[in-house]
């Protein structure tokens, strides 16, 4: 085997950071998988010469909402279409003083606070693949893909913090006080309603994934602030949704050049070894 393998980048784009417009050579592809649709077309295209592939978390008329995405087709989808590497990006509310509004956050960690969500392939329907899978957590997100996201975010002089705990809830109504208050207590650092089945799925798939996390509000913790509000939120969004984009333009080319089949094969082999196959 060659030393290096071909690296093709999913970008996960979530509120206000799903624009197709940074791929060069668009083709859209409609595709099904064993769970369903995913949720809107495949957007395939390059990014400076490197393979990507833009899914648009809640549809590209943001239509779905965080319980009802198709997370388990979306996952799917992206890795037959070849994806080794997943790059997300999502809205958050930030639990910290020192995490301001427009800020950029690598969670390394996750708290997970969802009740509907499908968080396995291995879900024993006839279509799935067969077997329990029990995937270890204890690091979800792939260190190699942070690390090079937090210098990248670094070299183009954007606020980032290069670690953080994501606490995601069901949604879609945001937090009551007394709950923001207990998330800050637990030690998250910002809040969500999408990392939660995201990341469990794409470490059963064996995919490097990372994600790119940007505070649009203080929740409802903080005294004397704004209480969150979807006005708000998106225009925060709109002002700072081109930090995203720089960050995946300089970071895809830097990880296309990189090699990446250890880290791939050992992720593989995590995903295969997590799974108990029905006994004959």
């Amino acid at each position: 085997m060659a030393s290096t393998m071909p690296v093709k980048i999913g970008i996960i784009g979530g509120s206000g950071l799903d624009d197709p417009d940074i791929l060069e050579g668009r083709t859209e592809r409609y595709v099904d998988t064993p769970y369903g649709k995913p949720s809107d077309a495949l957007i395939l295209g390059k990014i400076k010469n490197v393979e990507c592939v833009l899914l648009a978390r809640h549809g590209r008329q943001h239509t779905i909402m965080p319980s009802n995405v198709n997370y388990q087709a979306n996952m799917w989808a992206l890795r037959d279409e070849g994806c080794t590497h997943i790059l997300a990006t999502t809205a958050c509310g930030s639990l910290r003083e020192e995490i301001q509004p427009g800020d950029i956050v690598i969670i390394d960690q996750f708290i997970d606070r969802t009740t509907k969500r499908a968080q396995t392939f291995y879900d024993g329907q006839p279509s799935s693949p067969p077997g329990v899978c029990h995937i270890p957590m204890a690091e979800p997100f792939c260190n190699r893909t942070r690390e090079i996201l937090v210098e990248v975010a670094r070299s183009l002089s954007i606020k980032c913090h290069m670690r953080g705990t994501m606490l995601s809830i069901e949604g879609p109504r945001f937090s009551s006080h007394a709950e923001s208050l207990m998330f800050r207590q637990w030690g998250a650092d910002v809040i969500n309603m999408t990392t939660v089945p995201e990341v469990v799925l794409a470490k059963e798939a064996g995919l490097c994934y990372a994600s790119i996390a940007m505070a649009t509000d203080y929740d409802c913790w903080k005294e004397h602030e704004e209480v969150v509000c979807v006005d708000n939120v998106l225009k925060t969004m709109k002002e700072n949704a081109n930090k995203a984009s720089s960050i995946l333009l300089t970071a895809i080319p830097q990880i296309s050049q990189m090699d990446w089949v250890q880290t791939i094969k050992t992720l593989k082999s995590i995903a295969q070894s997590s799974v108990m196959l029905p006994k004959h």
